[in-house]
């Protein structure tokens, strides 16, 4: 049997981390009917569990630290969400999965931002295929921020593709992708 929960899952959590990556730094209001869908309550009250699931899923993004809020509005959403700095990190980096290549007529610097991650989850989402959303949101999730660059400005910097960027290396050790950027910034050398 599929666990089409977790299908549901990845595609909630890829809404809401875009609707908070659109309005960064900016705190907004993050509604389930506008993630999930419409829903009516039953005769007693009580929304559906695919309703409770994408309500849950905005909390869990929170207790994981990609989002922060201030309260809940009852149970139909989160109220002055932002991404946290994590999960920006993770979201403006470079993807090493690439769902859909870019146009080859775009510009340098606008074809390396078509990589950031962000992208790769909008492309997933248009596509809408669910092996595609749920690849990219665990891809999204096995991820730990470490010193990121712009995509556009990759090619400014001299960084190790043979780095292991699935684990956390200690800084400073040979393994950290930072040892070779200037300041572990984002700088730019042009």
């Amino acid at each position: 049997m599929a666990d089409i929960h977790i299908d549901d899952f990845c595609r909630d959590a890829a809404r809401i981390l875009l609707q908070l990556y659109n309005s960064f730094p900016r705190p907004r209001a993050v509604y389930v009917e506008d993630i999930s869908g419409p829903d009516e309550p039953d005769e007693v009250g009580l929304h559906s569990a695919r309703y409770m699931a994408c309500l849950g899923a905005m909390l869990w993004l929170a207790d994981e630290g990609y989002l922060r809020y201030t309260s809940l509005i009852y149970q139909d959403g989160i109220d002055q969400a932002v991404l946290t700095n994590k999960a920006f990190i993770l979201l403006s980096a470079a993807s090493a999965i690439r769902l859909a290549e870019p146009a080859p007529d775009l510009p340098p610097s606008v074809a390396a931002e078509h990589s950031a991650l962000v992208e790769q989850i909008r492309t997933a989402l248009r596509q809408g295929t669910s092996d595609d959303i749920s690849t990219i949101m665990r891809f999204f999730f096995a991820r730990q921020p470490q010193a990121v660059i712009s995509p556009a400005s990759l090619s400014n910097y001299s960084v190790d593709a043979s780095v292991n960027t699935s684990a956390n290396p200690a800084p400073g050790s040979e393994q950290d992708p930072a040892r070779n950027l200037p300041d572990a910034g984002c700088q730019s050398n042009g």
